[in-house]
């Protein structure tokens, strides 16, 4: 039986839809704003984050009467019932791709208060034993480009391991700093991402210097241009892909077939879809790892109970929530993160 449909047939009574809106500011310089779905039914509470990037959305939601789910449901009879709810009734996304991160947040929050409601973890339902999840630290180098923040979080823990977005501002002198650290995982090129404020141009002078400075990472989301095409291709082993991912059609409609793939929930929409993913990748060899969203309450936590099911030991963009706040200090957490064998739901 597949891990889907050990919960499709889950039954789940829903008395009440309820929302909680959070903001904070991030390391990377912006302030984030997610709004958190609450579920409610049989004394208890399954929470979902909708992780969309636009504030705007979220400013729109707020002024719109909660979804009308109450009533008895299985998980894939309340997923089958989303197929006709427009979740942005209020206003069309900013980002087509928005609508797949409202729907995780509603069916996420569905299947924590169905496993809340039997007092169940999502690895018992699974019949899978969570495991440490090892974890990576996403930050760039700022602007301009200096290893500075690198260097003072390994001078507080060494064994810290992270994941970065090179940029062709990058000075050669990074590049060196960063080789010699031995603490570089992954490497996201951010190719594939357009009208963003994040996007990268593909430049083959800057992939030609991630291939040859970092020959064990994993590179994400690198571009196929007639100019990075020849340098791409042959790196498919240690290639990753993340933002043109939201299920398996979109995988096998790659132009290499990756050794690698980031597993960003939001982007897949449903439960279904996100399963079927994970099964698809280990019945095709590709190895997986968890992504993060600057999420900012429980989709921290489901994310990271991912990782510790499905896929524990790979260098997991799920570090705790401290390594993205720049409000705080240290102590920071240390890698491994343990699961709490008390947890349900998506509780990590």
């Amino acid at each position: 039986m597949s891990a889907y449909e050990r919960i499709a047939d889950l039954s789940v009574t829903i008395e009440s839809v309820g929302r909680r809106r959070y903001t904070g500011r991030t390391t990377s310089g912006f302030e984030r704003t997610t709004t958190e779905f609450r579920l409610a039914g049989d004394g208890v509470v399954g929470r979902g984050e909708d992780v969309t990037y636009e504030t705007a959305d979220h400013d729109a939601l707020a002024g719109t009467d909660p979804i009308d789910l109450e009533g008895e449901w299985t998980i894939a009879e309340l997923s089958a019932h989303l197929d006709g709810v427009d979740l942005f009734a209020a206003k069309p996304p900013e980002r087509e791709s928005f609508r797949n991160y409202r729907r995780w947040a509603v069916e996420s929050a569905a299947l924590d208060l169905a496993l809340r409601q039997r007092e169940q973890s999502l690895g018992e339902r699974l019949g899978i034993e969570p495991a440490p999840v090892r974890f990576v630290v996403s930050t760039r180098l700022g602007e301009p480009p200096t290893t500075d923040r690198i260097e003072e979080l390994l001078a507080l823990d060494d064994g810290l391991e992270f994941k970065l977005d090179p940029t062709p501002d990058w000075p050669e002198e990074a590049f060196v700093a960063l080789r010699e650290t031995g603490s570089v995982r992954i490497l996201d090129l951010k190719g594939w991402y357009e009208g963003t404020d994040v996007d990268v141009e593909p430049d083959p002078e800057l992939y030609r210097d991630v291939f040859a400075a970092f020959p064990s990472a994993i590179v994400e989301d690198a571009a196929f241009t007639p100019l990075t095409t020849p340098l791409v291709e042959p790196q498919a082993d240690r290639l990753s892909f993340d933002f043109p991912i939201d299920g398996v059609e979109s995988l096998r409609s790659l132009p290499v077939e990756p050794g690698w793939c980031n597993v960003k929930p939001s982007r897949f929409g449903t439960l279904e879809s996100l399963f079927e993913t994970v099964a698809y990748c280990r019945e095709a060899g590709i190895e997986l790892y968890g992504g993060g969203q600057f999420e900012l309450a429980s989709g921290r936590t489901a994310i990271q109970t991912l990782a510790a099911l499905f896929y524990p030991d790979a260098p997991n963009d799920v570090a705790p929530r401290p390594f993205n706040d720049p409000e705080a200090s240290p102590p920071y957490p240390t890698s491994p993160i343990r699961p709490d064998r008390d947890a349900v739901g998506f509780e990590f």
